[in-house]
C-alpha cells in the first residue's frame, strides 16, 4: 500500500455537516473478530490487498470517533478531529504487522492520537502555545490535572511538574498560556467604543508601509536623484568622471587608479574630487 489516503472510507462518507449520520453509519459496521482481523491483516501485509486494508479501516472508524470525542474541550470541530484521527488510523493500518501478536486497535491508538494532537496544536490558537515535547505533554494534561479553575499554587505546580517530569517553570508558563485568549485584531463587536479604540489594530499597524507615504517617498527620491544628476552634469568632463568612478560605480576606483588614468598625482585627484563635491553641494542648495 503506497499511499494510506487511498484507504479513505468512502463507503460511509466523511464526517462533515451531517456528523450524526456519519457516526451512525460507522457504528453500524460490524466489529471484526480476532481471526477476521488477523486474516485481513495478513492479506494486506503479505499480498498488499487494498480491499483488506479498506475493511480494516472501516471496522475501526467507530474507535476513532470515540477518541475524537475526548478532545471536544478544545473548541475545535468534531468532524475535523475525526478526519485527522482517520488519517492516523490509515497510517496505523499501513504499518500494522500481524506477527506482533496484538490487536490493531491497541497499535492504532498511538497513530490516531498523534494526528489529532498535531491538529489541535496547530489550530487551537493563532499563536502556537506548545512546540517542545514538554509543552505538548503539559498542553494535553494540565487542564485535567488542575483541581479547579483558580490559578495553581506553587505547591500544586511543583506536584504536577514532578508527575509529568517537567520543570515547575514550564507548568506555570503553560498555565498562563492556557488562561489567555486570542484577541480579535479589530476588537470584539460587543465592546464599547473605548475598548474598540484599544483594539490591537490601532497599535499593531506599521505606518512605514502606508501606500500614500510610500508614494510620497518614492517621488521625493526621484526628485532628489534628478537634481543630483543635473548638478553633476554641470561639471567638466574630468570632474564628472572622477565622481562617477569614485561614488556612482559598483566597482569604485581608488585615488591611485584614477591618478594613473589621468596622469596626475593621487593628491591632485583628491583635490579635484573635493572641488567637484563642493560644486555639486552648492548646486543642490540653490536648486
Amino acid at each position: 500500500m503506497s499511499d494510506c489516503k487511498a484507504l479513505q472510507p468512502i463507503a460511509v462518507g466523511i464526517p462533515g455537516a451531517n456528523l450524526g449520520s456519519y457516526i451512525q453509519s460507522v457504528s453500524s459496521i460490524p466489529v471484526l473478530t480476532a481471526d477476521e482481523e488477523r486474516s485481513l491483516a495478513e492479506r494486506l501485509h503479505y499480498d498488499q490487498d487494498l480491499d483488506a486494508a479498506r475493511q480494516l479501516v472501516l471496522a475501526h472508524l467507530r474507535f476513532v470517533v470515540h477518541i475524537a470525542k475526548s478532545y471536544a474541550g478544545y473548541g475545535l470541530p468534531q468532524a475535523d478531529l475525526i478526519q485527522e484521527g482517520n488519517i492516523g488510523l490509515m497510517k496505523a493500518v499501513k504499518r500494522f504487522d500481524p506477527t506482533m501478536g496484538v490487536r490493531l486497535v491497541s497499535f492504532a491508538v498511538h497513530w490516531i492520537k498523534a494526528e489529532i494532537h498535531e491538529y489541535v496544536i496547530k489550530n487551537w490558537r493563532i499563536v502556537k502555545i506548545a512546540t517542545t515535547k514538554a509543552q505538548r505533554k503539559l498542553f494535553f494534561n494540565l487542564r485535567s490535572m488542575k483541581k479547579g479553575s483558580a490559578g495553581l499554587t506553587q505547591a500544586e505546580a511543583q506536584a504536577i511538574a514532578d508527575e509529568l517530569n517537567v520543570s515547575k517553570f514550564d507548568v506555570l508558563e503553560m498555565e498562563g498560556r492556557l488562561l489567555n485568549y486570542d484577541t480579535p485584531i479589530d476588537g470584539n463587536p460587543d465592546d464599547d467604543e473605548e475598548r474598540v479604540a484599544q483594539a490591537p489594530i490601532h497599535y499593531l499597524a506599521d505606518h512605514r508601509y502606508d501606500p500614500a507615504q510610500l508614494a510620497e517617498a518614492d517621488d521625493t527620491e526621484h526628485s532628489n536623484n534628478d537634481r543630483l544628476m543635473l548638478a553633476i552634469s554641470s561639471l567638466d568632463a574630468r570632474s564628472q568622471a572622477i565622481l562617477s568612478k569614485r561614488w556612482l560605480s559598483e566597482n569604485k576606483s581608488t585615488l591611485h587608479e584614477l591618478a594613473d588614468e589621468f596622469g596626475v598625482s593621487a593628491e591632485r585627484i583628491r583635490q579635484l574630487e573635493k572641488n567637484a563635491m563642493d560644486k555639486v553641494r552648492a548646486a543642490l542648495l540653490t536648486a
